[in-house]
């Protein structure tokens, strides 16, 4: 018998000062059954990162024809596709092709550096790619965040973030590797 997915309910109050944007936002997320909590926040910041009405969860580890966010225009045209984690090199190129903007939050300390020395001079040539890198201690703390009901809130400035929720506020600054020329 196939394990399900567990259902995560996320309450985000967002304040990015940086896109001067501010909402408030009912989220449903299904955390794979081969998901761990550091992946499942990470999916979840890089909501908050690249907030908007229109952007959506995909399938996530079910499917690897989806990204794990994306944002598609009223005419099915992805604008935006949200990667987590280390994707091979040859779906992020795959990718590219198809969205108008890609963004691969990775996260894992030593073992994302390796994934960048290995793809970075593939990579860098995309010109809609965007490479987002983030702390292991940032990423271990957001786990302690992770509750099936959960009210957060994430305020961005100045490139860097401040998520509070139940317990310790966490701070934030990512890494970019690479930025799209694409805006």
């Amino acid at each position: 018998m196939a394990l399900k997915a567990t259902i995560f309910k996320a309450d985000l109050q967002l304040a990015d000062l940086d896109r001067n944007h501010f909402a408030s936002y009912s989220l449903t997320l299904a955390r794979h059954p081969s998901e761990n909590d550091e992946r499942l926040m990470v999916r979840l910041l890089a909501f908050a990162l690249y907030a908007d009405d229109l952007l959506a969860f995909g399938k996530g580890l079910s499917t690897d024809e989806e990204p794990d966010l994306w944002l598609k225009d009223l005419t099915g045209s992805i604008d935006l596709w949200i990667n987590v984690g280390l994707p091979d090199e040859r779906w992020i190129r795959k990718a590219s092709g198809r969205a108008r903007q890609v963004v691969v939050v990775c996260y894992g300390g030593r073992g994302a550096d390796i994934w960048w020395e290995q793809n970075c001079s593939i990579l860098a040539r995309l010109q809609n790619l965007t490479v987002i890198k983030l702390a292991p201690e940032s990423t271990q703390a957001l786990a302690g965040l992770a509750n099936r009901n959960m009210s957060l809130q994430c305020m961005m400035q100045d490139g860097e973030l401040l998520i509070t929720g139940e317990g310790d506020p966490i701070r934030l600054e990512p890494t970019f590797l690479c930025r799209s020329i694409v805006s």
